[in-house]
């Protein structure tokens, strides 16, 4: 029996051996199969990151070159950065940085590995446009006063910048012996603006201009691209610093001057027009909201719509008793040792109200009542003509008139103006009261918000565009407003509406605006940064290069220096305006946002579309002579 047992036991530890060995097998074919897909997983990691694991430098900007979007970022990054350093106040910028980096990565790309960075320029384009709509709506309510006040010194220093750029590439390119093709290149590179390439290979293929003998068409094109890689490069990054500082080169403080602009194109306004960035924020008031214990007997027993009647200069916006707040009703009387809160001046609060009410409390229930800012277009005709003392009803229940605003401009308030038929009135005070006013106005109230609006960015944008690609053929002279000139006159148009009726296009969140018009503009920068830094080491060699570099130098810093002291002295503009406008007769969209950013204002973009659209139909024209001339 014991043996029995004995042998019992040993199958049974064989046989749950047994089963335990299949059961491991099982694990471990199972375990197998989710290492194998790990190792997928992981090896498709590794296989992206395999050229910088096993080709150092090399593998780097393979990756770059295979991830365009990593390069743009990384050149975003690092810009940023080496733009916020600076020397003695001195500073590159985020914009420049961003093209230095760029143009540095593609560079070293081209000449240690022979990696031609090509990233697709509809990207650029789209992310350019995106720049140029969000500053149209910064700048529209300004921009046809600043057309007004200085639209013909803005034409003036525009045609000063052309003639000028024109002068110094074409007769320095003759100068030094540069062969043919040299100065249109020279012309399209200083000035930035790509299409003159256009209209001198334009000239080459009509047969316009005819090269000479020995030298054929292909040469040519070959010498306008490579002039024109060298002085795009130079060019850009030293108009950004000249135009940068041009003000302190001249002594003037930027920012001072920034603000004089400011305050001469509103007209004198304190609050900004509706649509524009910081319309919705609540500005100083005297007006506040405190919260009191009723203890008075005058208080005390009556409802809500007794006290209105008897004390309309203290509007009751919360009642509280028992720790709850009590609905708003009209017949809700009010008992003792109830807090009420109310809003008005605060000098009043505190020396008259205190002693009408009772002592104040510090109750959070009670005291904690949001207060927004609104704009209202006025869609009421019976409220035309009337004086803001007659609208006692529609300004109940906390509502204070911040401002008030007609065709666009800001009038002075008292108790005697009168609203008119689309006026827009500006309130602040408890959104409710808000809503019932805007109501009785005939309007409906835009409030704050973070939204984007995104229908009419892409409806304005898609106008501009469309507006901007329409070309005009003269004399075999492509004529075209822009795509860029078309889009930020679309912004502008926008917000000039807007300023108008806040319901059209808005509101649109300043947080959102500022983050397209600065993430816009330097993604522009380094997608076009990867694809010139190539075209610049193609173009190296030689004692041509010094040339095009030095003429490239002089003919994009020159005209804009002589143009900024002609409109600061001759024409009297404030040094910002004069600045802005000198930037937009040298076609340089970085540049501005430099300017705007050493200012710490956008007003220099006031006069920059008009000297922008200006000048590019005189580029054009003046790069196609400067071809057939040569």
């Amino acid at each position: 029996m014991r043996d029995t047992s004995q042998n019992d036991k040993t199958l049974r530890a064989v046989a749950v051996s047994g089963a335990g060995l299949l059961l491991s097998a099982e694990q471990a074919v199972a375990q197998t199969d989710v290492t194998h897909d790990a190792d997928g997983v992981i090896g498709q990691v590794f296989d992206t990151i395999k050229p910088v694991t096993e080709a150092g430098f090399h593998g780097f900007f393979q990756l770059l070159d295979n991830q365009p979007i990593a390069f743009i970022l990384l050149a975003l990054a690092l810009g940023t950065l080496i733009g916020k350093f600076s020397f003695k106040t001195i500073s590159l910028g985020s914009t420049a940085g961003t093209l230095l980096v760029g143009v540095l990565l593609s560079m070293i790309a081209e000449a240690a590995y022979g990696i031609t960075y090509s990233i697709p320029g509809i990207l650029s384009s789209f992310m350019l446009l995106l720049f140029m709509y969000a500053l149209g709506l910064k700048v529209g309510p300004q921009f046809f006063s600043g057309l007004r006040k200085g639209g013909l010194a803005f034409l003036a220093i525009g045609f000063i910048v052309f003639s000028l750029n024109w002068a110094i590439c074409f007769f320095g390119a003759m100068l030094v012996g540069l062969a043919p093709g040299y100065a249109t290149g020279l012309i399209s590179g200083s000035y930035t603006i790509t299409a003159i390439l256009g209209v001198g290979q334009g000239a080459l293929a009509s047969g316009a201009y005819v090269p000479p003998v020995g030298t054929s068409v292909e040469q040519v094109g070959a010498n306008m691209a490579a002039a024109y890689a060298i002085s795009y490069v130079l060019s850009t990054v030293l108009t950004i610093l000249l135009i940068r500082y041009l003000p302190r080169i001249f002594g003037y403080d930027a920012v001072a001057e920034a603000k004089l602009a400011e305050a001469d194109f509103s007209g004198g306004a304190n609050d900004p027009v509706p649509g524009a960035p910081g319309a919705l924020t609540m500005g100083f008031t005297t007006v506040g909201v405190r919260a009191f214990a009723v203890t008075h007997k005058s208080f005390i027993g009556r409802t809500l719509s007794q006290l209105v009647e008897d004390f309309p200069e203290v509007p009751i916006l919360r009642v509280v008793r028992d720790g709850k707040i009590m609905e708003m009703a009209k017949e809700l009387v009010v008992q003792k040792d109830d807090i009420v809160t109310v809003r008005a001046d605060v000098h009043d609060l505190i020396e008259k109200e205190g002693k009408l009410i009772g002592p104040e409390s510090d109750s959070p229930l009670a005291r904690n009542v949001p207060v927004e800012v609104a704009d209202v277009h006025i869609g009421s005709h019976k409220i035309s003509g009337k004086s803001l003392s007659d609208l006692g009803a529609a300004l109940a229940g906390g509502v204070t008139v911040q401002a008030l605003f007609r065709a666009g401009n800001e009038l002075p308030l008292g108790p005697d103006t009168d609203v008119r038929f689309g006026d827009v009135v500006r309130l602040n005070g408890p959104d409710a009261a808000i809503q019932r006013a805007a109501t009785l106005l005939g309007g409906t109230p835009v409030l704050f918000t973070m939204k984007s609006e995104v229908l009419y960015l892409a409806l304005a944008m898609l106008v501009g565009y469309l507006v901007g690609v329409i070309t005009v053929t003269i004399s075999g002279i492509p004529f075209a407003f822009g795509t860029s000139a078309g889009v930020i006159m679309a912004g502008v148009g926008v917000s000039y509406f807007r300023s108008r009726n806040p319901n059209f296009g808005g509101p649109v969140n300043e947080g959102a605006r500022s983050f397209l018009q600065d993430f816009g503009l330097n993604a522009f920068v380094a997608v076009l940064s990867a694809n010139v830094g190539p075209k610049v080491i193609s173009a190296l060699g030689g004692d041509t290069i010094l040339w095009l570099a030095l003429i490239g130098i002089a003919g994009a810093l020159i005209p804009p220096l002589v143009a900024f002291w002609v409109g600061i002295k001759v024409f009297g503009l404030n040094a910002i305006i004069s600045d802005g406008a000198a930037t937009g007769g040298r076609n340089s969209t970085p540049s501005l946002n430099a300017i705007m950013e050493e200012s710490k204002s956008s007003v220099a973009a006031v006069p920059y579309p008009v000297a922008y659209a200006f000048t590019t139909v005189l580029a054009l024209i003046g790069g196609y002579f400067s071809m057939i001339l040569s």
